[in-house]
């Protein structure tokens, strides 16, 4: 078992994807990254690697830098370098197929058509690590690609607001717990909500 554990956030890079739908990964990531004094990210593995400590664990904060549809490479050869296993990296991502704010977390399993999850799995070798969906929205007519790749609406933002809080302590949870206790709280209170 390696001495840290890594979280991927995905997204794509420029200042014109920042705050789509699409790169909530990335937005997860600079939120966790707020903890660090200097809150400031090194280029490595064709990504931005920063460091924080989550309830006195090292953890990796990662924002491939690749692109969406190829963070695999980023992550591969991240892994690969620190011998990290695969249980130890929790990717964060949009989908599509969630409502609006709702948070999913799995232990593996199928990308979901997500295809930063899927050049992950190809990379790795298995699609056996854990994720955390953020449920984007319904896109109604519009289409997939241009959905993902719009802007949240004034009046979606607090309820991606109040998400992104709810993610954070998912990681935490997760880092501190494993997955199996992360999936109990978070996919439950999920539920919950569903039923009120």
């Amino acid at each position: 078992m390696s001495n840290f554990k890594v979280v991927v956030g995905l997204g794509n890079p420029g200042s014109k994807y920042d705050g789509t739908r699409h790169n909530i990964g990335f937005e997860v990531i600079d939120r966790l990254a707020l903890c660090r004094p200097d809150n400031r990210f090194n280029q490595k593995f064709e990504a931005e690697i920063a460091e924080i400590e989550i309830d006195f664990r090292r953890v990796l904060l990662v924002k491939p830098q690749t692109f969406m549809n190829l963070s695999g490479r980023a992550v591969g050869a991240l892994a690969g370098f620190y011998k990290v296993p695969v249980s130890e990296i929790l990717v964060v991502c949009d989908d599509l197929s969630l409502p609006l704010g709702r948070l999913r977390l799995r232990a593996g399993g199928s990308d979901g058509g997500q295809k930063g999850l899927r050049d992950i799995a190809r990379a790795l070798g298995t699609d056996q690590f854990p994720r955390l969906r953020v449920g984007i929205g319904d896109r109604g007519v519009i289409d997939a690609a241009d959905f993902v790749l719009s802007r949240f609406r004034p009046s979606e933002r607090p309820v991606i607001d109040s998400a992104m809080l709810s993610a954070l302590q998912a990681v935490g949870v997760w880092v501190s717990s494993g997955i199996d206790q992360a999936m109990n709280r978070f996919n439950a209170a999920a539920s919950e909500n569903r039923n009120n």
